[in-house]
C-alpha cells in the first residue's frame, strides 16, 4: 500500500466534502456546489493534491464535458456530480492519469456509489430533521443546534470525504490490476468510449440550448475557425460576440419594422371605418 497516496487521497476527500451543496465553509451552493463541486475545478484541486496540475485539469475538462448538461429536477438526479468529479478524477490521477479513464471512472462512481450515498444522505437528513422538530417543540436550543448544524455536517463529511478517500487509497491497486490483466483491445475500447462521451455531453447541452436548428450554423462556423483556421479561443469569442450583436440587431429591427407596418395598416383601416360611421346614405 502506497503511503505517499494517503495525503492526496485525504485532500481529495476533503475537497469532495467542501463541494457539497450543504457544506457551509465555501458558502454552500455559491462557492461549494457550483464552483468546488464542478469537475473542471475539481480537476484543478485534485491536480494540486497529486502534484500534477496539468493532468488534473485535462481530466477535469474531459469529465466536465460529459456532465455539462447534467440537470437535477427537484431532488431527483441521474448522477451525483461531486462524487463523479472527485472520485473519478482522483482515482484516475492515482493510476493512469488518462482523461478517458477519468471519464469512465467518473460515470461509474457518479451513477452507482454516488447515487447510493446521495440517497443515504437524504435519509439521514430526514432523521435529523425529525429530531430537530422534537427539540423545537421542547424549546431545546442545544438540540436544535446539534440536529440542524452539527450532526448533519458530520454525516455529510462521513458520507462524502470518507468514501472518496477509501476509493482512491484502496482502489488504486484494484484499478491497476484490472488494467494490467484485461487485453489491450479492451483498454483501447474504454479509452475510445471515454473520448466520445465528452462529445455526447456537449451534444446534450446543445439540444437544451438551441431552440432553432438554424443556429447550428454558428456552432459549425466556430468549429471550422478553431479546427481549420487555427484561431485562438479569445479571437473566436470576440467574433461570436460581434455576430451575436449583429444577429440581435437585425432581428430587432425586423420585428420593429413589421410592428410599425402592422400598426400603420391598422390605423388606416380604423380611419376608413371611422369615416363610414358618420356617413348617412339617406342624405346623399
Amino acid at each position: 500500500m502506497n503511503a505517499s497516496l494517503f495525503f492526496p487521497a485525504l485532500l481529495t476527500g476533503i475537497f469532495c466534502y467542501l463541494g457539497a451543496i450543504e457544506s457551509p465553509w465555501l458558502f454552500g451552493m455559491s462557492g461549494g456546489f457550483y464552483i468546488a463541486g464542478r469537475p473542471l475545478v475539481a480537476g484543478l484541486l485534485v491536480g494540486l493534491a497529486f502534484g500534477n496540475v496539468t493532468n488534473g485539469i485535462l481530466c477535469g475538462l474531459a469529465v466536465q464535458a460529459v456532465f455539462i448538461a447534467n440537470l437535477s429536477t427537484g431532488g431527483a438526479t441521474n448522477s451525483e456530480i461531486t462524487y463523479a468529479s472527485y472520485g473519478g478524477i482522483g482515482l484516475a490521477m492515482a493510476t493512469t492519469q488518462n482523461p478517458a479513464i477519468a471519464v469512465t471512472l467518473a460515470i461509474l462512481i457518479g451513477q452507482t456509489f454516488g447515487l447510493i450515498f446521495y440517497n443515504a444522505r437524504m435519509a439521514a437528513y430526514s432523521y435529523w430533521n425529525g429530531r430537530e422538530e422534537k427539540a423545537a417543540e421542547n424549546n431545546d436550543t442545544r438540540g436544535i443546534v446539534l440536529n440542524h448544524l452539527v450532526f448533519p455536517q458530520i454525516t455529510t463529511f462521513l458520507i462524502r470525504a470518507v468514501p472518496v478517500f477509501l476509493v482512491i487509497f484502496y482502489g488504486k491497486g484494484l484499478i491497476n490490476t484490472l488494467l494490467n490483466s484485461i487485453p489491450d483491445i479492451v483498454t483501447h475500447i474504454i479509452q475510445v468510449l471515454g473520448g466520445v462521451l465528452p462529445a455526447l455531453g456537449i451534444a446534450l447541452l446543445m439540444g437544451i440550448v438551441i431552440k432553432n436548428k438554424t443556429h447550428l450554423i454558428f456552432f459549425m462556423a466556430g468549429f471550422v475557425l478553431l479546427a481549420f483556421a487555427k484561431l485562438s479561443m479569445i479571437a473566436i469569442v470576440f467574433l461570436a460576440a460581434l455576430v451575436a450583436f449583429m444577429y440581435y440587431y437585425a432581428s430587432t429591427n425586423k420585428s420593429d419594422g413589421n410592428a410599425t407596418a402592422t400598426t400603420t395598416k391598422s390605423s388606416t383601416a380604423a380611419k376608413v371605418d371611422n369615416d363610414n360611421e358618420y356617413e348617412d346614405d339617406d342624405l346623399f
